[in-house]
């Protein structure tokens, strides 16, 4: 693989450079970085300011989605420059259920009518979406779930829960798995993919609060919730074919690798704050070893990354090695988040790093590490488990 960027990729990286830092408000950022330090919610303003910016830019904020949808059609090599330049500025990222998740299957399976509807907001940002997937005791074994959808005459009623519903609480829209078929001969045959509007009647959030006190999930209860036929993507009892596309774009996604380098280039800083044996922490050998080790998993996954994109932009779309990205995308995530924790010590105890009155005492680097810490234990879980990841790579790939 040729790895030497063009001289039109080079400009290209200019370009995005420019913009970010011509575009990126500093307000944002202040906002951003206050919260965090603080462990306080971001509000959804600070979800979608960025994305709104980067929605009025070429469809800068849908960097995959083809230019007759209004999205940037970036080539692989475009879309990884754009990941990296973002990452390295510290840019809030565009939240992942409208743009990578619901809008793809949109264009792809939706009719004319529905593309109309719902992807111009989902592009410029004015639409927040969430995702209405995992249920109480249907997680991993997704085909489980319960959820009914009955057709009454042209609408659908609703009822039931979804659980982990990321960001509920900013949502306008949801996309639902729900079941239409109870009586299906396997239970992935009487699944259906509709969307519901958060503010119809019967729609309930409620907030499930994390060990930091944050709410950045939710259980959302459908009580006999009246949802139009026009709402149903594709064909009925078809949805779990959509699910399976959607998936493969979300773990593809999930890898994060840009944000990964990132995230081990500040440790390295933190490392050369913190001393250890009255040396800095980054001239400590056993340490230098762990971060190398991180490095060099994150080179070999940016690689299978590249691979992927190359793959996706010849019209081809994410396959089994999308699990594999996820697999090791969100094992080095977590890793790396261990590693902070290490460099920072004392300090990565947020109780023992705070005063009776709740301020940090610490620096300001290690006041939301342990926060990050808790937050990518998930991160092997959603998007299907890791475990399940394993089981599709030995059946689809190795063909066991």
């Amino acid at each position: 693989m040729d790895t030497a960027f063009s001289k039109e990729d080079l400009a290209f990286q200019k370009e995005v450079r420019d913009f970010i830092h011509n575009n990126y408000p500093q307000s944002l950022r202040d906002s951003i970085n206050a919260k965090r330090k603080n462990g306080e919610d971001l509000s959804r303003e600070d979800f979608t300011d960025w994305h709104k910016i980067l929605g009025k830019h070429n469809g800068w904020s849908a960097p995959s989605w083809p230019k007759k949808y209004g999205g940037a059609e970036f080539t692989p090599t475009q879309k990884y420059i754009f990941e990296q330049e973002c990452a390295k500025a510290e840019c809030q990222y565009v939240m992942p259920f409208g743009v990578n998740m619901v809008g793809p299957v949109i264009y792809t399976f939706g009719n004319d009518e529905q593309k109309e509807k719902h992807l111009p907001g989902i592009l410029s940002g004015e639409t927040f979406w969430c995702q209405g997937y995992s249920e109480p005791g249907s997680g991993s074994d997704l085909a489980s779930l319960k959820t009914s959808a009955v057709k009454e005459g042209d609408h659908y009623i609703v009822n039931g829960q979804k659980t982990w519903t990321t960001a509920a609480n900013h949502a306008d829209w949801i996309f639902c798995l729900v079941r239409t078929n109870p009586d299906a001969p396997k239970p992935q045959q009487g699944i259906s993919f509709l969307l519901i509007d958060m503010k119809t009647p019967g729609v309930t959030v409620r907030p499930i609060y994390l060990m930091d006190g944050s709410n950045e999930v939710n259980e959302t209860w459908f009580d006999n919730v009246k949802v139009p036929e026009e709402n149903l993507i594709g064909e009925e009892n078809m949805g779990w074919t959509y699910a399976k596309f959607l998936l493969a774009h979300e773990r593809s996604g999930i890898a994060g690798v840009a944000r990964s380098k990132k995230a081990i280039e500040r440790i390295k800083q933190i490392a050369k704050s913190e001393m250890s044996y009255g040396e800095p922490l980054i001239q400590d050998p056993a340490f230098q070893r762990k971060i190398a080790e991180a490095e060099l998993e994150l080179k070999s996954l940016e690689y299978t990354e590249l691979r992927t994109l190359a793959k996706d932009s010849a019209g081809k779309g994410p396959g089994p090695e999308s699990s594999l990205l996820k697999i090791k995308g969100t094992d080095i995530q977590q890793r790396v988040t261990e590693l902070a924790m290490e460099a920072v010590g004392y300090y990565s105890n947020p109780h023992l790093g705070s005063t009776l009155s709740n301020e940090f005492v610490g620096p300001d680097y290690a006041a939301n590490l342990a926060g990050s810490y808790f937050n990518f234990r998930k991160a092997s879980i959603y998007g299907g488990s890791n475990e399940i990841q394993r089981g599709i790579i030995s059946k689809m790939v190795l063909g066991l």
